[in-house]
């Protein structure tokens, strides 16, 4: 044991492989298992466990049929895998596309919103959820969402709180579903959006919240959603729901992950407007 000890974990080249190797071997397992964890990806995998165990108990007890059946099952494994497994390798896929290291960090993307953009979006969310209007908005970033656009109405129309609020309101007939924003434009309204089956979403919860995250989880989009029966605003990105609570908030997030603009330049933006427009009524009093 000693040895082996010392063969594997020696101050040598080979020995720092081998310590290299474990480390992005655990990662991987690591990263494979927050992936399925809540998802029915983890039911499938104790299935899979089950029919090894039972597998294995079918040779040990000498039940020649059924382990002859189940071996011959396992021929069609890797097929079988693959297709249950479909979505979330698609999206562990996507992750590896994403790059989401530092260098995410340090781009903003080509053809993002505008602050001004942003700041109609927040305002626009702010006043739905004070009145309880629910909302399901897209923000598209590095990968394009014409699929989705596709399935909605075409609105291509600059994107302004006027509009967004007059897009949900319950009696237009494009509310139901969600828009999708493309730089500063709205591209299309009443999209449909894919359902995530992530049992860590809260039951209380419903079909907005799901919609947003299944979108997040296939894409790099941000999607805000507005409770109709809270009036809470929440941000699905990756997969993950995070709760704001103001649309100073919403604006503050949407700056920082879309056009990588941190808290202190946004207040030195708000407090130049602001002294913009106190000279502006100086002026205007003089």
């Amino acid at each position: 044991m000693k040895e082996f000890f010392t063969d594997l974990f020696g101050l040598s080249q080979r020995g720092f492989i081998n310590v290299l190797d474990i480390l992005l071997v655990a990662y991987l397992n690591y990263r494979i298992l927050k992936l399925i964890r809540g998802t029915r990806a983890w039911r499938i995998v104790v299935g899979v466990f089950v029919f090894l165990a039972v597998l294995w108990l079918s040779d040990y007890f000498q039940f020649g049929t059924l382990h002859w059946i189940l071996e011959k099952a396992t021929i069609l494994a890797p097929v079988a895998i693959v297709i249950l497994f479909l979505p979330e390798l698609r999206q562990a896929v996507e992750g590896f596309g994403k790059l989401g290291l530092w260098t995410e960090k340090l781009i903003v993307f080509r053809g993002a919103p505008e602050e001004g953009t942003l700041g109609e979006i927040a305002t626009a969310v702010g006043a739905m959820a004070e009145q309880r209007i629910g909302a399901l908005i897209v923000i598209e970033r590095g990968a394009q969402l014409a699929n989705i656009a596709d399935t909605g109405v075409p609105v291509h129309a600059k994107v302004s709180a006027e509009l967004i609020g007059a897009i949900f309101y319950h009696g237009n007939p494009l509310h139901d579903g969600a828009i999708v924003i493309r730089g500063d434009e709205v591209l299309a309204a009443a999209c449909r959006l894919p359902m995530s089956d992530s049992r860590k979403i809260d039951t209380h919860y419903h079909m907005r919240h799901r919609a947003g995250v299944g979108m997040s989880e296939q894409s790099d989009a941000i999607v805000i959603i507005v409770s109709e029966e809270r009036g809470d605003i929440m941000v699905a990105q990756n997969g993950e729901l995070q709760p704001l609570e103001s649309e100073v908030e919403l604006r503050e997030f949407m700056s920082k992950q879309i056009r990588n603009v941190g808290r202190s330049r946004l207040r030195w933006t708000r407090k130049q407007r602001d002294l913009a427009g106190s000279e502006s009524a100086e002026v205007a009093d003089q």
